[in-house]
């Protein structure tokens, strides 16, 4: 399968480093150009530079803001070119138990897993429609189903987003333009290397195998039974912003490993 995104613009929000990092990548690889966000200024200009080495004929432009402020979600939006695809893929997670968790973070998670979808998708939706094609990806998770105990502000928004993808599915029905929910499980990403950093420098594991051992103990469904790569997940993200996948809108499409326990 050739899939080509030649003359299609792609912005990929959070896309600095982990799962948007490499989402940036591959739609970059198949002819996209990427439009890479990340909250300062010195993130998006040293991941520009590190996708220019390893993409030297690729098209890249930065737009630095934080996504969960609406003022600079607005900024950013005003600054946009024409866009073809949109991965909304700005998130924050973390353990923390629910009865530690207040307002305030409830709602820093609300904002910026849940919210920033929605600014941008309703700014960048009509044009798409307008032209008669466009992609539009929510990065949820797992744990959108399958809600863990340790961090049910976090599945709570990640169930948010799986509603978010499919009401606007139905929204833009038979305009040409997909929406759709893809669903990372437990993957190697930067969030992920920093929330073990401590595990790393104690146990002079590596992270692979720490992850391995993350699996087996909190999600044991798993089929893989070890953490996706950040490639992994991307590799999803790609086919589902391609013309090959016009046929697929409304879905939330897992990239879980199998750790959610059922058929469909």
């Amino acid at each position: 399968m050739n899939i080509d995104l030649s003359g299609k613009t792609a912005l990929v929000t959070a896309s600095t480093g982990g799962i948007g990092h490499a989402i940036a990548y591959g739609l970059s690889e198949s002819g996209a150009h990427v439009i890479v966000n990340g909250r300062s200024q010195a993130s998006v200009d040293a991941a520009l530079d590190k996708l220019a080495k390893a993409l030297p004929t690729a098209r890249f432009t930065g737009l630095p803001a934080d996504l969960s402020d609406a003022a600079q979600t607005e900024t950013l939006i005003q600054a946009l070119p024409q866009v073809d695809i949109l991965v909304n893929n700005a998130g924050v997670f973390g353990q923390m138990d629910y009865f530690a968790t207040d307002d305030a973070e409830w709602e820093r998670y609300w904002q910026t897993n849940v919210m920033s979808g929605v600014r941008l998708s309703r700014a960048l939706l009509p044009g798409m429609v307008e032209r008669g094609w466009g992609r539009v990806v929510f990065i949820s998770s797992e744990s959108g189903r399958n809600i863990p105990a340790d961090m049910i502000h976090y599945g709570v928004s990640k169930t948010a987003q799986l509603s978010l993808s499919r009401g606007l599915a139905k929204r833009v029905a038979g305009s040409g333009v997909t929406v759709n929910a893809v669903l990372p499980g437990p993957t190697l990403s930067d969030g992920f290397a920093a929330m073990m950093q401590d595990e790393v420098a104690r146990t002079g594991k590596s992270l692979e195998e720490l992850g391995k051992a993350f699996v087996m103990t909190h999600r044991p469904s798993s089929v893989i039974q070890r953490p996706a790569t950040v490639e992994e997940v991307a590799n999803m993200v790609v086919y589902v912003c391609s013309a090959q996948a016009s046929a697929t809108s409304g879905a939330a499409l897992r990239v879980d490993g199998g750790v959610v326990d059922d058929i469909v």
